[in-house]
Parts: C-alpha cells; sequence; structure tokens
C-alpha cells in the first residue's frame, strides 16, 4: 500500500518530466506531415486526416469493441509470457546446467518467425482467441527468459560475500542486493516482450481471426484505405505508449531509486 501511494505522489512529477517523449512525438508528426505533402494522400494521409479518422472509428460501438479484443489478448499473452519467462529464466540463473541446456531452445525460439508460430497455431488450436495468444507468449517468451537469464548469473560475488560476511538477514539481501539487480535486467525485457506483444497480436489476428484490430486491419488493406488502416495503427500504438508510460515506466522509476 505505501508503495502505491509513494507511485502516486511521484506521478505529476513523472509526467512533467515526460516532455522529451512529447518532444520526440511531435518531431515524428512533423516528418509525418512531410511525408504526407511530398507522397500525397494515397501513400501517407495527413496526421490530423489520420486523427480525425481515429475519433470517428471510436465513436463506432464495432471498433471500441474490436479495440478491447486486441487489447484483452495483448495483456493476457504478455502477462503469461512475463510470469512463465522469469520464472524459468530465474531458476535457469541459478542452476548452471539448465542455463547450459535452456540456450539451445532459447536460441530455437528466437530464430522462428512469428508468422511460423501462426501457422502452426491455426492448426493446433483453430481460428480464436487461443491462436493469438499462444503466438504471443511463444514469440515474446524467450526476450524475459534472457533477461531474467542475465540478471541471475551477472550477480557479483563479492556483493554475496560481503552481505554474508555481515549477516544480512535473508529478507534484506532479497530485497536491497538481489530484486534491484536483477530487476535492471528484467525490467527492460519486460518493456520489449510487451513491444513484441502489441506487434504479433496484430499480426495473429490478421491471418486468424475476423475480430479484433488485426482483423479491421485486413479490411481496410482490401478496401485500399490507407486513412484508415493509419488510424487503426494509431490507436494500437497509442493503447501501447499509454500502458508502457502510465503503468510500467512509473513502477520502474519506483522500484530503481536504489540508483539515485
Amino acid at each position: 500500500m505505501n508503495a502505491f501511494l509513494s507511485i502516486l505522489r511521484g506521478f505529476p512529477r513523472y509526467l512533467w518530466t515526460g516532455w522529451g517523449a512529447v518532444a520526440s512525438i511531435l518531431l515524428f508528426v512533423a516528418l509525418w506531415e512531410l511525408g504526407h505533402q511530398r507522397y500525397g494522400d494515397l501513400v501517407l494521409p495527413a496526421p490530423l486526416e489520420t486523427l480525425q479518422r481515429v475519433g470517428q472509428m471510436l465513436s463506432s460501438q464495432g471498433i471500441r469493441e474490436d479495440l478491447l479484443i486486441t487489447l484483452k489478448r495483448a495483456i493476457w499473452g504478455f502477462l503469461i509470457c512475463v510470469g512463465i519467462g522469469s520464472v524459468l529464466g530465474l531458476a535457469a540463473g541459478l542452476f548452471v546446467t539448465a542455463s547450459v541446456m535452456s540456450r539451445p531452445i532459447v536460441s530455437v525460439l528466437m530464430g522462428m518467425p512469428p508468422i511460423a508460430w501462426i501457422v502452426l497455431a491455426m492448426i493446433w488450436f483453430g481460428m480464436g482467441d487461443l491462436t493469438v495468444v499462444f503466438t504471443v507468449v511463444v514469440a515474446s517468451l524467450p526476450i524475459v527468459f534472457v533477461g531474467a537469464l542475465q540478471g541471475t548469473r551477472t550477480l557479483e560475488g563479492h556483493l554475496k560475500e560481503m552481505a554474508q560476511s555481515f549477516r544480512t538477514p535473508l529478507p534484506m539481501m532479497f530485497t536491497d542486493l538481489y530484486l534491484p539487480h536483477v530487476f535492471s535486467y528484467l525490467f527492460p525485457a519486460w518493456i520489449s516482450a510487451l513491444g513484441m506483444s502489441w506487434k504479433i497480436v496484430v499480426m495473429a489476428e490478421l491471418l486468424s481471426t475476423s475480430d479484433g484490430l488485426g482483423a479491421a486491419l485486413a479490411v481496410a488493406r482490401t478496401q485500399l484505405d490507407t486513412t484508415g488502416a493509419l488510424a487503426l495503427v494509431v490507436m494500437l500504438v497509442g493503447s501501447l505508449l499509454l500502458i508502457e508510460y502510465l503503468l510500467m515506466e512509473p513502477i520502474k522509476r519506483e522500484v530503481e531509486q536504489w540508483r539515485e
């Protein structure tokens, strides 16, 4: 409870320090407008026109439902891969044999194209939620696994020896020594897995489902509706940025206060 209240108190300061992110987004929009003026509406619609289409789409109940379906699939896949990948990575980092044995498996999983997993999942599970969530999990899990593994394996031995020589209680060693170090590796892996989840879920929906933003993108493609396709992309990326910067980043700042 105290940690939650601390996050809430530091939230306004965090928003104030986000001017750099806002500046980069504005720069991207300026380049987008430049591309629109160079190539025209068919190739790259104007940012303002795209945002207007976003507003029109969000006023439609069908698109809102598709957005919620996509978010549900992406979040479930992300949470599952974070849970399984973190536990297995930490376990592999604690045991050398497990680390050696897991290396070729992780290489295979990371080298496997997501489109191949989608095809296999369609054969195994049919056309539905399970196919999308499975593809998100299996494509994102190696990222989390490697982060947890590296965080555990790179813990400096002399720090552990010093803590043991001072007879540091085990709970204190966990919260003040092990957790901050492992988290510095694990959290970036979570952020990467979050972005991967958002990309994979749309690809899987486009090929294997009749609902969600991926399916809506397929319809926009068949109609050559570039503005509609970009509006769907803006909604997807916007939801990702909101989750990352309004939820994940404040948690990271709270946990990593020891760096300051």
